[in-house]
């Protein structure tokens, strides 16, 4: 097992309510099986206490290919959810459709997927550079507006006005109290808000069993793994799946059934990076009702074969870089 730390350079600032970034952190994970090789991208997430080294540690000590590839099913066992499982997962999965010459939706019996539109983000910073930002997504289909605590009405109010033709996600990264919640929810109904992402601190999102809110609720931070669902389905409508959460597209797939059958929406999700790590996730955008898989718009430099982007459709090329049984 091959293990890289790569750095993606953004082409902008990228701010959240929690704070800012200039660049994309990532973790690589090769894979090789005789002349065949699988990979994987993850991101480390502060948020959750990982660093690149954490990270580099977890996989340095899971070193046997051969016992990986055989064992698959079994690396839950070896691994907690998170970057690390998520960067080998995906490896393992890329490798197994190369050396079985068939894409790993079909290995997975998940529907091929031949294009989605995603979300485009404009990050937190002043009504004016809100704007500016909302200009350049001429009416998109779909904006995830990331908002903190202050003028929450007033951004998303400039916003509208300039695109409003689109529908849009309001994400808080866990940034809002329950009153700010309840002052804003009736009018970012009005401002064609389809979802509030994660509007209170997971741990303390209790309160949102007792609001009734007009725009439905999807659980980001609160929500990892399946066996963390049932606690959620009174307080979210939704949740977002991001396998850097999940620890990788094996467990992705189970909670977005999981979701299904507690009737919740599902959010394909990402943290920001390349189109290695956007591709797992991509495999499950066909049944999910939004998808937020903007990273590689985000940075400055995406890598050769990734996907392509018009005005928010995302479509995979050929030859595409993972998960096609095929080597480039």
């Amino acid at each position: 097992m091959e293990i890289l730390h790569e750095t993606f350079p953004l082409a902008n600032v990228f701010r959240i309510s929690r704070g800012a970034k200039t660049s994309a952190e990532v973790i690589v994970v090769k894979l090789t099986d005789g002349d065949i090789s699988g990979w994987g991208e993850a991101v480390p997430y502060a948020r959750y206490g990982e660093t690149i080294d954490s990270v580099t540690q977890q996989l340095r000590q899971i070193n046997s290919t051969a016992t990986l590839v055989e064992h698959h099913n079994e690396l839950s066992t070896l691994l907690p959810a998170g970057s690390a499982r998520n960067a080998l997962d995906c490896a393992l999965w890329d490798l197994k459709a190369r050396q079985a010459g068939k894409p790993v939706e079909q290995l997975l019996s998940l529907p091929k997927q031949t294009g989605c539109f995603t979300a485009q983000t404009i990050s937190v910073d002043t009504v004016e550079k809100m704007e500016a930002s909302a200009r350049k997504l001429h009416n998109a289909p779909l904006i995830k507006v990331k908002l903190g605590p202050h003028n929450v009405v007033e951004k998303m109010t400039a916003i509208q006005r300039i695109c409003a033709n689109s529908q849009f996600i309001v994400d808080a990264n866990e940034g809002w109290s329950e009153q700010l919640l309840r002052e804003v929810v009736e009018p970012l109904h009005a401002l064609n808000v389809v979802l509030i992402e994660q509007p209170l601190p997971a741990g303390q999102d209790s309160a949102l069993a007792s609001i009734n809110s007009p725009v439905p609720l999807c659980a980001d931070e609160s929500c990892h793994t399946a066996d963390t669902l049932a606690q959620l389905t009174d307080r979210y409508q939704a949740i977002n799946i991001k396998l850097d959460k999940t620890g990788g597209l094996s467990e992705a797939v189970k909670l977005f059934h999981a979701a299904r059958s507690n009737d919740m929406a599902v959010m394909v999700g990402c943290m920001v990076g390349s189109s290695l790590a956007m591709a797992p996730a991509y495999i499950l955008s066909e049944g999910a009702d939004y998808v937020d898989l903007d990273g590689p718009l985000l940075v400055a430099q995406d890598r050769a074969n990734g996907f392509k982007f018009d005005n928010g459709f995302m479509s995979r090329p050929t030859p595409f870089l993972w998960g096609t049984g095929k080597s480039i």
